[in-house]
């Protein structure tokens, strides 16, 4: 297995948004940068972390382009569920504005 950062398995792209993907893309970029500046200057205690960022921005940019084809899709955005205590308000405020009050039937009526 090549290493990595854990936290760009593909399994955990597939799972980010477009905006997440480019942010982690730009961040392995200047990673990159800095570790062959460190390389130039004789710094560089891991060359094979050179190798696994090279492989980290091919893996961003590949599930970015297949995006973009339509190949596979963006995660669906996950919505968040209430507070159980909100809900039930939320539910009784939406029945009794739902609810027509007895002056909206009388008007009806009239």
């Amino acid at each position: 297995m090549a290493i990595g950062s854990k936290e760009l398995m593909p399994a955990e792209l597939a799972t980010m948004d477009d905006e997440r993907l480019v942010v982690e893309l730009k961040r392995a970029k200047e990673e990159l940068f800095n570790l062959r500046f460190q390389s130039a200057t004789g710094q560089l205690d891991s060359h094979g972390r050179l190798r696994a960022v090279k492989r980290d921005i091919a893996r961003l940019y590949t599930v970015i382009r297949e995006r973009e084809l339509g190949i596979s899709a963006s995660p669906a955005p996950v919505e968040k569920p209430a507070d159980k205590k909100k809900s039930k308000k939320a539910d009784e405020a939406k029945k009794a504005a739902e609810a027509p009050s007895s002056d909206d039937q009388k008007a009806e009526e009239n």
